[in-house]
């Protein structure tokens, strides 16, 4: 062993040593509940149940091969864990407030969007953005078709199949889906709109679940047949001008202060803009930093500083943001009541569809069918902003981000439009 490796081993016991105690710590502190209030005490759990079940399920034969690893484990993990009562203390309260109020998410997401847009080389910008509308309109094509074809074995009609399951599976998540799209039917079928969230709530969570255990498979797919994956890259063929150079991404305390701030000031574009043009505010933001890289308006080094905060942010933040999820957007409660064998059926059916329209339609398109299944189809059929987090993180793709967002707001509003034609012809 030389002294290089040598150093690299001590280093890497004095981390292990550091986080030992700092989860000895925390853990005693939640378990006497004796906390501090607010972001300090949500994030210091977080990150250290984050750790753990993520350092598991990585470790977990079966799961760490074909269902994503740590990314499963972390979800559905800290959901038993703190909605079972064996974590008490108010600290699933917390969590959701500083994971849903507190910004924490939307912190994250702008993080990613940013750096990883302007990280993209600009041809591959142009190349993908044209042509990605069709993966999406594949995804809802085959997963309505699908859906469709159980549904009517089953004895359902179209609109109970399409209308209360494919629709709202595929609409854009909770608040940008569900919602809107259950006052739009309220108002013109006269239908009681605590039946519909009733009916469509279920269909939401059982999907993200099963769009989450499908993207750490095509994960493993993609191990076992390399030609249908980039790992990460949409475009086939364009890996070699993605990859960014090594120098972009050392640590540089004034590089990561910078492109914390560049983050944030988009996500901030995107809500100004949201109150003129009547638009999601991370659609806007996501037209918005494409358009800046493309007109080449920002200097490559702030462009590299994004970069560089984006890789900070997933390295160091995404097993405590899992956690998050798993707390405040996961009931396994309402998952396991929903589960009866039909509706399981006809929601794996809409959930397959989309990945397999997606992966067709982008393999026609000039994209990697692995990559587009996950980013126009699964993060179609997952619940929004988190399920995109949690979808990616599973199949170890989180610079994809952006096409996940795509998928997710612009996919959304086009599900809402669709619906208003859609409730004419099967109400």
């Amino acid at each position: 062993m030389n002294t290089s490796e040598a150093v690299v081993l001590h280093d890497q016991r004095e981390v292990k040593i550091v986080l030992l105690m700092a989860a000895f710590v925390i853990l005693m502190a939640t378990f006497f509940n004796q906390l501090p209030g607010g972001m300090i005490g949500a994030l210091g759990a977080m990150v250290i149940v984050g750790f753990i079940l993520n350092y598991l399920g990585d470790r977990t034969p079966i799961i760490n091969q074909f269902f994503g690893g740590g990314a499963i484990v972390v979800i559905f993990g800290s959901s038993w864990l703190f909605h079972s009562g064996l974590i008490e203390g108010g600290i699933e309260k917390q969590i959701t407030t500083f994971t849903k109020s507190g910004g924490f998410l939307s912190f994250y997401v702008a993080s990613l969007v940013t750096g990883s847009i302007l990280g993209m080389s600009t041809a591959t910008l142009k190349k993908a953005a044209l042509k990605y509308i069709p993966v999406i309109l594949g995804a809802v094509a085959i997963s309505f078709l699908f859906a469709g074809v159980i549904g009517l074995f089953f004895g359902k009609n179209l609109f109970e199949s399409l209308m209360l399951i494919a629709l709202p599976i595929m609409g854009g998540g909770m608040g940008a889906g569900a919602v809107p799209l259950v006052e739009i039917m309220s108002g013109r079928t006269g239908m009681d709109a605590a039946s519909l969230m009733s009916q469509m709530v279920p269909a939401l969570a059982i999907a993200n679940a099963i769009a989450i255990v499908v993207a750490g498979l095509l994960h493993k797919l993609g191990q076992l047949k390399p030609e249908w994956t980039g790992n990460g890259d949409l475009i086939r063929g364009e890996a070699a001008v993605a990859t960014e150079d090594a120098h972009k991404d050392r640590l540089d305390v004034n590089k990561l202060g910078i492109g914390a701030l560049i983050a944030i000031s988009m996500f901030f574009l995107g809500t100004l803009l949201s109150n003129v043009i009547s638009m999601h505010a991370y659609a806007l933001m996501i037209l918005s930093i494409a358009l800046i890289k493309v007109s080449g308006l920002m200097p490559e080094r702030l462009e590299q500083a994004a970069h560089a905060w984006y890789s900070f942010v997933v390295g160091n933040l995404t097993p405590a943001l899992l956690v998050g999820i798993g707390v405040a957007y996961t009931d396994l409660n309402q998952i396991m009541d929903a589960l009866s064998p039909m509706y399981f059926v006809m929601v794996f059916a809409t959930v397959i569809g989309a990945a397999l329209g997606a992966g067709i339609v982008g393999r026609l398109m000039g994209f990697y069918p692995i990559e587009s299944a996950i980013t126009g189809g699964l993060c179609m059929a997952n619940m929004g902003g988190t399920g995109d987090v949690a979808v990616l993180a599973a199949s170890k793709r989180m610079k994809l981000m952006p096409f996940a967002q795509i998928s997710s707001r612009i996919g959304g509003a086009f599900m809402l439009i669709l619906a208003t034609f859609a409730i004419q012809l099967l109400a």
